[in-house]
């Protein structure tokens, strides 16, 4: 009795260090199945996205009721600010009204309206017109203040890298582009540029997003050539130019 005992007791052990093993081989075997899926499933090759673009058009528009506008999410909203740009366009540059008339005809108007409502009220038997007081928080001219700040602070830094000779295409970038927009503002004035800037945020972005899928890869076949053509003109020209010794200083 005593011998089948320890037979049983060491078959008991036995099995259960057999599961023990069979376990731990399913579950590695399990886990090594997990690790060998995405191994195994095709990688993605990474998209071309215009101008390196990483998210949506509407987080790089600035997200909220801006790029809500831009991408016409509201039409109604984007159909009233475009309409109201248009209107500024045709009255200050077709009919060549002046701002400062505008203003002073629509102040006239605006305050003898309120006077006469206001002396008319008890004639009337209605109430007088509740005139709400406005004023700019302060908070929000200082958070304006501040962001004006560092863009222009950051304006000058672009300014002083391309003026110090360090990055050659940068330069050349800058240049071309000052050149195109001097050309552009000799044949409109501020108004009309300002208004065709508008215009083109109220149309390109919101037809790129539709069309993005189309217009990606167009523009990576786009600046491959261009990287081509100015890898010929940097082996050929530019790489020929003698430089001076640029010294870093370190700041220690």
């Amino acid at each position: 009795m005593a011998e089948n005992k320890e037979e049983s007791v060491g078959e008991s052990v036995m099995e259960k260090i057999m599961e023990k093993f069979h376990d731990d081989d399913s579950s590695s075997s399990d886990s090594d199945n997990e690790k060998s899926k995405p191994s195994s499933s095709p990688v993605k090759s990474q998209i071309y996205r215009l101008f390196g673009r990483e998210k949506p058009v509407h987080t790089v528009l600035g997200g909220g009721t801006p790029a809500d506008v831009f991408l016409w999410r509201n039409k109604k909203i984007s159909a009233g600010v475009l309409g109201g740009a248009t209107a500024i366009w045709v009255l200050f540059e077709l009919m060549e009204y002046h701002l400062l008339a505008l203003v002073c005809h629509c102040l006239i108007l605006s305050l003898a309206i309120l006077f006469l409502w206001s002396n008319a009220s008890t004639f009337i038997h209605k109430s007088p017109p509740r005139i709400p007081e406005v004023s700019i928080p302060e908070d929000v001219a200082v958070n304006v203040a501040l962001s004006l700040r560092y863009e222009i602070n950051r304006g000058f830094t672009v300014l002083r890298d391309i003026a110090s000779g360090r990055d050659l295409k940068k330069f050349l970038v800058v240049i071309a582009g000052l050149w195109v927009l001097s050309i552009v503002g000799s044949c409109c004035n501020f108004l009309t540029l300002f208004y065709i800037a508008f215009v083109t945020l109220h149309t390109v972005p919101v037809l790129y997003e539709k069309y993005e899928d189309k217009v990606d890869p167009f523009a990576e076949k786009v600046m491959t050539e261009v990287k081509k053509h100015y890898a010929t003109f940097h082996a050929k020209c530019l790489s020929k130019i003698p430089r001076g010794p640029l010294k870093e200083k370190k700041h220690q």
